[in-house]
């Protein structure tokens, strides 16, 4: 589906908009709840991601296809792994197939894990043939996906002695780690992380309790970017946020504050409204902990016609699509004058938004939804409109009620 997006006709927007569970926490306690059966889940993510995890738990089957779902093939590599008497493969989409998995492989092989490569070596589909875990202690890279230390944590309390990781070097993503013992510590599992340390003690079994799913904080931030592109007195209502949140794409308050955007809470509301200030005229920052934000911000500031320079990007090379490249065409065929390396992204400030464009997707979702604000300021075609489901199934009518108009194409 290709969409003709435009925006609304008043340039100051009012709205509520009410977005479910953020997908990496429903993720990481869908994998919980399989390892210990007594946990209760409300406001669970509507993903696709959440719902391939899921049937993927659920199901009984030897042969399991998970498609684009990154982070559902690397916490059900771990989790299958540990499970003696199953055998599955593993496989997705052929980008997923194209994906390395190997340091995460290599980590499990350590505590005894029975892992092969069907296809390509390093990368998925993978036969896993379940075994009971009996190591204790695991080293790998400190600069990898912080998806594969997350997986390992995840199983860690269901191994005889727990874990100890060890990560060398500089930590990637770290507050994504720290949602993972967060959240273990919010189960009554004993954690702790010193330096490039962390250990995870063992836990047979854990307290009946529910647990209530924070509302999604990279959902969260085409919002942000809506309300800096839009005039100000635009002021918009998102639900259900926390101002501890363990996400941390919250630094969004931060960053977007820079760029005219003020956040408020009442009660578990977060209130966006765009003030009465120019932006800055250019802005630095290192997104290592909130690579996720980078296609977004990158889109914004185009927008607003300022200048940035992105930089902690390493991550986005081996994401959906190569997110850097992408950013880079889809940009520069709006007229932008932009650089990307290996880890991060220059863009200079550049001249009026070229109308009528037509932005690739590449099958993800985050190209789609990063690049839809633009419509306040230019005309423009999302192609492949529907891969937004796999994070935000309603991205589309939650735009529309803010006065946002489409139609196919």
């Amino acid at each position: 589906m290709k969409l003709h997006l435009t925006g609304p006709e008043s340039p100051k927007l009012k709205g509520t908009i009410r977005i479910t569970g953020s997908k990496s926490e429903s993720n990481r306690l869908l994998l919980l709840q399989a390892h210990y059966g007594n946990i209760r889940i409300e406001n669970l993510s509507n993903s696709d991601d959440t719902r391939v995890m899921q049937q993927a738990l659920a199901s009984v089957e030897s042969h399991l296809d998970i498609h684009h779902a990154g982070t559902a093939m690397r916490f059900l590599t771990a989790f299958f792994s540990g499970k003696a008497g199953r055998q599955v493969i593993l496989t997705g989409s052929e980008r997923m197939k194209q994906r390395p998995i190997e340091i995460l492989v290599d980590a499990l092989r350590q505590l005894g894990a029975k892992i092969d490569y069907l296809e390509t070596p390093g990368c998925p589909p993978l036969k896993i043939q379940g075994t009971r875990l009996e190591g204790s202690k695991v080293t790998l890279p400190a600069d990898v996906s912080s998806q594969y230390i997350s997986a390992l944590l995840l199983m860690a309390p269901t191994l005889p002695e727990g874990l100890e990781l060890t990560l060398v070097g500089q930590i990637t993503s770290l507050p994504y780690i720290k949602m993972t013992l967060a959240l273990l510590k919010r189960l009554g599992i004993q954690s702790g992380m010193e330096g490039n340390r962390i250990r995870v003690h063992a836990k047979r079994e854990i307290p009946e309790q529910t647990v209530v799913v924070e509302s999604d904080w990279s959902s969260a931030s085409y919002y942000y970017s809506i309300a800096a592109l839009a005039a100000p007195g635009t002021r918009i209502v998102i639900q259900s946020y926390w101002q501890d949140s363990l996400q941390g794409d919250s630094v969004l308050q931060e960053i977007y504050r820079e760029l005219g955007v003020r956040s408020d809470f009442e009660d578990d509301k977060l209130v966006l409204t765009r003030e009465e200030i120019r932006p800055v005229s250019h802005l630095t920052l290192d997104l290592m902990g909130a690579p996720d934000l980078a296609q977004t911000l990158a889109a914004c500031c185009y927008g607003l016609g300022i200048s940035c320079e992105l930089t902690g990007l390493h991550t986005l090379r081996i994401k959906e699509t190569d997110r850097l490249g992408a950013l880079e065409s889809e940009l520069t065929k709006l007229g932008a004058e932009v650089v990307v390396s290996e880890d991060s992204l220059r863009l200079h400030k550049s001249g009026l938004l070229k109308a009528g464009k037509s932005i690739a997707t590449y099958n993800d979702h985050r190209m789609a939804m990063a690049f839809a604000p633009l419509a306040l300021r230019t005309d423009l075609f999302i192609e492949d409109a529907g891969v937004v489901s796999k994070s935000y199934p309603g991205f589309w009518k939650d735009l529309a009620s803010l006065g946002f108009l489409f139609e196919e194409a």
